[in-house]
């Protein structure tokens, strides 16, 4: 076990593991009875850190990104489970270090009496559940306070890409008409009577012909193209409610009065 790590340093630090993976965050720092240095911390796992799971700090050494244990990542999600909330019995102790390979105190072997603990907590709260625990409460003298604890959901967002939209110009051929106004000239026999001095005279009868040229419009199409309207992909912003949930945990307390012949009683 490193000898230079402090409590006050490990509290809220990172846990990295053999590997350079991040565990989690140290929950609680334990001491050695011994050599009152610190020897176990809880580390923080699990979706919103509500699971806590007991990392030993042999051969543990601080770097800049956090404290860097000799165990696996997989050795602290394999671990026993325990409540960190309560204190621990000697076969839990015992579970523990038989987990990691390590050699047991005596305190932590499994008796049918409980004996004295071998670690004590530092830095935050909580007084039982460390390695090498008897199993009983720590009492407390007349009049001091205990606090009640309770875990909440604390929620939060994280941008993430749902989908990508391309917006794609294509042409398409389709059949279109259109009507036209066209002229054309036609031949028509106008006649008229001859009158006055026109009646007097005398013409030649014979053959004779005129000429006349003949008009007419066609239609003819022509294309040409002419920007109709502009188009572009845009995003909005759309909030909507979304439930989530979580398994919080809470303290409660139970008044227990002990009576002189007549027992206890809650």
């Amino acid at each position: 076990m490193a000898t230079t790590l402090r409590p006050e340093e490990l509290v809220d630090n990172a846990v990295v593991d053999v590997d350079g993976r991040k565990i989690g965050k140290v929950g609680t720092v334990y001491l050695s009875d011994e050599s009152r240095q610190p020897e176990w911390v809880t580390v923080r796992t699990g979706l919103f850190g509500q699971k806590e799971s007991f990392v030993p700090l042999q051969g543990a050494h601080m770097e800049s990104d956090g404290v860097h244990v000799s165990v696996s990542k997989d050795q602290v999600s394999d671990a026993p489970r325990t409540d960190t909330d309560t204190d621990l019995t000697g076969e839990e102790s015992a579970e523990l270090y038989s987990h990691y390979n390590l050699p047991a105190p005596r305190a932590a072997m499994p008796e049918e009496t409980g004996t004295s603990g071998t670690a004590e907590t530092a830095g935050t709260t909580g007084e039982g559940g460390r390695p090498g625990d008897t199993g009983m409460p720590r009492s407390r003298a007349e009049g001091e306070s205990m606090t009640r604890s309770e875990e909440r959901l604390r929620a939060s967002t994280e941008n993430v890409e749902t989908g990508r939209v391309r917006l794609h110009k294509y042409v398409v051929t389709e059949e279109q008409q259109v009507t036209v106004p066209v002229s054309h000239e036609e031949v028509r026999l106008e006649r008229e009577p001859v009158t006055g001095a026109e009646r007097g005279t005398t013409h030649d009868i014979g053959e004779e012909e005129q000429e006349v040229t003949l008009h007419r419009e066609e239609p003819h199409v022509t294309k040409e193209s002419v920007p109709v309207e502009k188009v572009r992909l845009g995003k909005e912003k759309v909030t909507e409610d979304e439930t989530i949930s979580g398994e919080v945990r809470r303290e409660k307390f139970d008044i227990e009065e002990e009576r002189g012949r007549g027992g206890s009683e809650r």
